[in-house]
């Protein structure tokens, strides 16, 4: 199989570490959302199922049909509105949301319009909004020495001395030494691991348009705004042609299907994209969807044994894992930043977007990577229409110079 022949030690660590850093960063947050509905911990199982299977599926198909990385995600920012917006709604209601969400993004996708914005974002201002997005990841890594300075300084130094020794295995052998030091000094917390299989649990859902405008809207605008835009900024930056629209009709199909049990929102991811979509992945670009599918794997293991996987990953320590997921997005990073002030006619725009989604402000409840691409566009559009009007002024006289030329040499001749 081909698969098997493309698939490398780089590609796969680079899925594990996506499917690290994807849950244990926003995992509580999940269990927060399911808990502010009343969700009893049979329930809070039954939704790890359904969004690792969601998730897993998604990201592993797509990802072996077209040869390319396809990164599918649970919205973060969306569990965050569920967490918040769940107090008074009962689980059946919070269903009933999920599955208005789903059919909002399926419309989406399938009519084209969230493609058709996206074609119009510059790619300085799309390159701008991803490295915004990453840049967290980037400064967690360093601040992370604050409260466990050995190990990052270890983590450091092993990763800069491996890319110059061995570059495409800089990830995997600095997750392997920190791994190493965290189990030396007993800091891996496995009696969170438990092996239990988890079993779906199916919820009726109720359906109340109070529900469909509290909890199912903002949920819909946050996962479009804050997830799905970052997520094509990643695929753009990274150089691929994927159809945008059809996987974004493919997450809302599989968030209605599985809504039910648990899925309150699929969308296309942007930092674990980046991670699988980098060249730490793998140095051949036709090669890195296997670090999808190995993530989309590592998705599905998840979704079956929900609660053991997930005690494991949050087994490791929150700095290794903020560690690793700085240093394997440096480079994402610095692409993103180049490609962002590389056009001196987009600089200016482009740094507002950067610095307006790295802030991490939020208005009206939807995040800074949606209120990164507002500004820059507007800082764009007011650049543009100086330098249009500056230029016709320019061009005004050019012209009449041109034309007084064009008429007396023609008066000379017929002389």
């Amino acid at each position: 199989m081909r698969f098997f022949k493309d698939l490398s030690l780089s590609a796969f660590t680079a899925g594990f570490v996506a499917v690290l850093v994807g849950f244990t960063s926003s995992v509580a947050i999940v269990f927060q959302a399911a808990q502010a509905f009343g969700a009893t911990p049979d329930v809070i199982a039954s939704w790890m199922w359904a969004l690792g299977l969601g998730m897993g599926l998604t990201t592993l198909v797509p990802s072996l049909w077209l040869r390319k990385p396809v990164m599918i995600a649970w919205s973060t920012p969306g569990a965050a509105v569920l967490a918040t917006a769940g107090a008074g709604h009962s689980l059946g209601e919070a269903v009933g949301a999920f599955i208005v969400c789903a059919l909002l993004i399926t419309v989406a996708g399938a009519t084209g319009w969230f493609e058709r914005v996206m074609n119009r974002i510059p790619m300085a201002i799309a390159s701008a909004l991803l490295a915004g997005v990453l840049a967290r990841f980037g400064l967690a890594a360093f601040t992370a020495a604050q409260t466990a300075l050995p190990l990052v300084l270890l983590m450091l130094g092993t990763y800069l001395v491996a890319r110059r020794v061995l570059p495409r295995y800089a990830v995997p052998l600095t997750l392997l030494v920190a791994i190493v030091q965290a189990a030396w000094h007993g800091q891996l917390a496995w009696g969170a691991v438990h092996l239990d299989f988890t079993w779906p649990v199916f919820t009726a859902p109720v359906f109340h348009w109070q529900t469909a405008f509290s909890v199912a809207l903002p949920l819909f605008i946050v996962t479009m705004a804050s997830q799905n835009l970052p997520g094509v900024a990643a695929i753009r930056a990274s150089g691929y042609d994927l159809p945008v629209s059809k996987l974004i009709t493919l997450s809302g199909l599989a968030t209605l299907v599985l809504a039910p049990v648990g899925a309150f929102a699929l969308n296309l991811s942007a930092i674990t994209a980046a991670i699988c979509m980098g060249r730490e992945a793998h140095e051949d670009p036709a090669r890195r969807y296997t670090a999808a599918v190995s993530c989309g794997a590592i998705y599905v293991v998840i979704g079956l044994f929900g609660a053991a996987v997930t005690g494991l990953l949050t087994a490791f320590p929150k700095e290794l894992v903020a560690a690793i997921a700085g240093l394997a997005l440096l480079g994402t990073i610095g692409n993103g930043l180049a490609a962002a002030v590389r056009d001196e006619s987009h600089r200016e725009a482009a740094l507002i977007t950067f610095l307006v989604t790295l802030s991490g402000v939020a208005i009206a409840g939807i995040g800074s990577a949606f209120w990164g691409v507002v500004a820059g566009a507007v800082a764009l559009t007011v650049q543009q229409v100086g330098r249009k009007a500056a230029a016709g002024k320019d061009i005004a006289p050019a012209c009449k110079m041109a034309l007084d030329k064009k008429t007396e040499a023609a008066k000379a001749a017929a002389k």
